[in-house]
């Protein structure tokens, strides 16, 4: 399978939206989830279990539910609510005056503990350097293993997608970069990855 931010997401009875963020247990080099932006709702992303994927390819993620079950699955984006007594306690601790701060919703991504999510476009860094940006992940049918990440090398009018296996990457940052063991020439020299693109 072929797991692509920005393709498009279909559940059993029609599109819902788009691939935004893949989530990765970088221990097992797993794809865990899914986080989806659905087309009508702007601000809403919904975390799909990995499970539910029928299928993928570079312009499709073929889920196994209907719409009504993707609407039931947990919101991305989390919203909490700290009240204004303990804002005052927060304050007094650190020996400021905050006057009378009022309540507030703090918003954070809903990223299983462990896991990390990366996006379409986040950096990619040889040994030696930054070397592109990732474009998409291949996965071993069913299983969810990550085999290869596909990276952009280049610019414009020179680009180039390359197949990295997924046994050369370093580790991954928190905020979805990844790091490889190889040197920028030991990219250069991997295979430039063909599949058919629009």
């Amino acid at each position: 399978m072929d797991f692509h931010p920005k393709a498009h997401v279909e559940c059993t009875d029609g599109r819902i939206g788009r691939l935004e963020y893949i989530i990765i247990n970088p221990k097992i080099e797993r794809i865990t989830h899914l986080v989806v932006r659905e087309n009508d709702l702007g601000n809403s992303q919904r975390l799909v279990p990995e499970r539910y994927v029928k299928d993928a390819d570079h312009e499709t993620v073929q889920l196994s539910i209907d719409k009504k079950t993707f609407d039931k699955m947990k919101s991305f984006i989390q919203e909490e609510y700290i009240p204004s007594n303990i804002l005052l306690y927060m304050a007094d601790q650190e020996g400021w005056y905050a006057g009378t701060p009022a309540a507030v919703f703090v918003e954070h991504e809903a990223i299983p503990e462990g896991r990390v999510a990366v996006q379409k476009g986040a950096k990619v860094y040889a040994t030696d350097g930054h070397v592109g940006r990732v474009d998409e992940f291949l996965v071993q049918g069913k299983s969810g293993l990550i085999t290869h990440l596909v990276m952009v090398e280049g610019h414009l009018w020179g680009k180039k997608d390359i197949a990295i296996p997924v046994t050369e990457i370093d580790h991954y940052e928190e905020d979805g970069d990844i790091y490889l063991k190889l040197t920028k020439d030991q990219v250069e020299s991997l295979p430039v990855f063909d599949e058919k693109r629009d």
